[in-house]
C-alpha cells in the first residue's frame, strides 16, 4: 500500500511540473486559486545577493521603469536588425505557427531612420583586416625635407594575410562572446519593435515545450546526484548542491523564462478579432493564467521561487549597464535627427545616474576565482549561453523568436560585460570597500548589442511592473 502511494504522489507531481514548465496543459484539469498564493513568498532576500524583493519592487517601478519605457520608444532602440530565417541548427524544424499573430512586419532598410546616412555605422568596421589596406592610408609625404625611398613604409597588406587577420580578429571575438551575432546575415531584416510587441500568440504543443524541454535538461548545469533528473527543471531545494556560478547560470535562464510568461499572461489574448473589438483583437491580463503557471498550488510549491529569479535576472542585467555606463554615456546613438539623438543622450544619462545609485548591485567579482578549474567552468558557463542563444532559431513562431533573440541576445551582452576580462577595468570607487559601480574599457559593443541589452532590461522590468498588477487584481 505505501509503494502504492508513493507512485501516485510521484505521478502527481510529474503532471504538476510539466504543467508548470509551459508544457501542454490541456490535457490536464487546473482550477484558479482564491488566494494570494503567488505573492505570500515572494519577499525578503533573493539570496546568492545582498539584495531582496522589495526594494527592487520600488526602485523599479518608481524610478527605473517610466524612464525605460520612455527611453526604447526612441528610434535608435526600436529598430532591431534580426535573422529569423535561420535553420534550426538541432532537429528538423517541423513545426510553423500557423496564427495571424506569429507573423512579424518588418522594415525595409531605406523606412529605418537614419540608414542612409550612416545607420549601420557603428565605428566598428575598421577592423585589422580594413583599416591598413592600401586604399585606407592618406598621403603623408608632405614635408619638403622628406625622403620618398629611405623613409618609405610599406603599409599595403595582402589579400591573403588580411583574410588570416578577420580570422583571428573573430576568434578573439568568439571567445569574449555569449552568443553570436546574425545582423551581417543576408536575410537579417530590421523589425520595428513597436509594431510587434511581445504578447501571446497562440504557439505550444509540442513544439514550444521542446524548446524550453532542450534548454533546462540540455544547456543548464544540474546537481549531482540530481533525484529529479527527468524533470526539465532543477528544484529550489536543490540549487545549494550547485555551486554559485552554476546557480547563477540557472537562475538567470529561469527568471528570462519567467519574464517571458509574465509577458504572455499580462498581454493574452483575450478576444479574437471581429468579437466587437478592435481589428488586432482584445489583449489584457489573463488572471487564471497567470495563477496556473506561478500559484504554489499548481507549481508544487515552485512558482514563488520562479518570480524571484526573474527578480535576480533583473539585478544581473541592471549591474551590467552599470559597469558599462562609462561607454554607453559616451555613445551618439546616432540616427540621424539630431534633436531626438540629442534627446535619447540625455534619456541613457538620467537612467544611468539612476542605476548607479541603487545601492546592492550584484557582485560579479565573487565569481570565477580559482584558477584552472575556475576558467574552465567559465568557457563551459559561456558555451551553455551559446548553445541556448542558437536554441532561439529553433522557435517555430516569428514573433516569439524575435523577442527570444532579441532577449536571449540582451543577457548575453550583459554576461559579456560581467564575466569578459576586457570590461574589468574598474574605476576609483568614492566609498572605499565596496564594488566600484563604473568600470572604464577600451571595448565596445555593435549596434545591436546595446539596442538588445537595454530592450532586454525594459522587458524584465516590465514584468515586474507587471506583477503589482496581478497582485491589484487578487485583492
Amino acid at each position: 500500500m505505501a509503494y502504492r502511494n508513493y507512485c501516485v504522489v510521484f505521478i502527481i507531481f510529474a503532471l504538476v511540473i510539466v504543467q508548470a514548465v509551459g508544457y501542454d496543459t490541456e490535457l490536464y484539469e487546473t482550477k484558479p486559486c482564491d488566494s494570494n498564493a503567488c505573492f505570500d513568498e515572494l519577499h525578503g532576500s533573493l539570496g546568492d545577493c545582498s539584495c531582496n524583493v522589495d526594494t527592487i519592487d520600488y526602485f523599479n517601478n518608481v524610478k527605473v521603469y517610466p524612464r525605460l519605457q520612455s527611453l526604447v520608444r526612441k528610434d535608435y532602440f526600436r529598430f532591431y536588425k534580426v535573422n529569423l530565417k535561420k535553420e534550426c541548427p538541432f532537429w528538423a524544424d517541423d513545426s510553423k505557427c500557423a496564427m495571424r499573430y506569429c507573423h512579424i512586419k518588418t522594415c525595409s532598410k531605406e523606412s529605418v531612420p537614419g540608414y542612409e546616412n550612416g545607420y549601420e555605422n557603428d565605428h566598428l568596421d575598421e577592423t585589422p583586416a580594413t583599416k591598413y589596406t592600401k586604399e585606407a592610408q592618406g598621403n603623408c609625404a608632405t614635408d619638403a625635407d622628406h625622403d620618398h625611398d629611405l623613409g618609405y613604409l610599406n603599409m599595403t597588406i595582402s589579400a591573403a594575410s588580411q583574410h588570416e587577420i578577420a580570422k583571428w580578429k573573430a576568434y578573439d571575438d568568439a571567445l569574449e562572446n555569449f552568443c553570436g551575432y546574425d545582423d551581417k546575415d543576408v536575410d537579417a531584416e530590421y523589425v520595428d519593435l513597436l509594431l510587434n510587441p511581445e504578447r501571446f500568440t497562440g504557439y505550444k504543443g509540442p513544439s514550444a515545450n521542446r524548446i524550453w524541454k532542450s534548454i533546462y535538461q540540455e544547456n543548464c548545469f544540474r546537481p549531482k546526484p540530481n533525484p529529479y533528473s527527468s524533470f526539465p527543471f532543477v528544484m529550489t531545494s536543490d540549487l545549494g548542491n550547485m555551486c554559485l556560478e552554476k546557480r547563477v547560470f540557472y537562475r538567470a535562464i529561469s527568471g528570462l523564462h519567467t519574464s517571458i510568461n509574465v509577458h504572455l499572461c499580462s498581454k493574452y489574448l483575450l478576444y479574437e478579432k471581429g468579437a466587437g473589438f478592435t481589428t488586432d483583437g482584445e489583449w489584457g491580463p489573463n488572471l487564471e493564467e497567470f495563477q496556473r503557471r506561478f500559484d504554489p498550488s499548481q507549481t508544487f510549491g515552485e512558482g514563488p521561487n520562479w518570480l524571484k529569479n526573474l527578480y535576480f535576472v533583473y539585478l544581473l542585467e541592471m549591474r551590467a549597464l552599470a559597469k558599462a555606463g562609462p561607454y554607453l554615456e559616451k555613445e551618439e546613438y546616432y540616427t540621424g535627427n539630431p534633436t531626438e539623438d540629442e534627446e535619447t543622450r540625455e534619456a541613457i544619462h538620467n537612467l544611468l545616474s539612476v542605476i548607479y545609485s541603487f545601492p546592492d548591485h550584484f557582485n560579479e567579482s565573487s565569481m570565477f576565482n580559482g584558477g584552472i578549474q575556475a576558467a574552465k567552468l567559465k568557457v563551459e558557463f559561456r558555451e551553455h549561453f551559446r548553445n541556448i542563444s542558437r536554441i532561439m532559431d529553433c522557435v517555430g513562431c516569428d514573433k516569439c523568436k524575435l523577442w527570444g533573440k532579441l532577449q536571449t541576445q540582451g543577457l548575453g551582452t550583459a554576461l559579456k560585460i560581467l564575466f569578459s576580462s576586457k570590461w574589468n577595468s574598474p574605476e576609483p570607487d568614492p566609498n572605499q570597500g565596496k564594488l566600484p559601480v563604473r568600470h572604464k574599457s577600451h571595448e565596445r559593443l555593435q549596434r545591436t548589442e546595446v539596442v538588445a541589452l537595454f530592450n532586454a532590461f525594459s522587458r524584465l522590468s516590465e514584468s515586474i511592473r507587471q506583477l503589482e498588477q496581478f497582485r491589484i487584481m487578487l485583492r
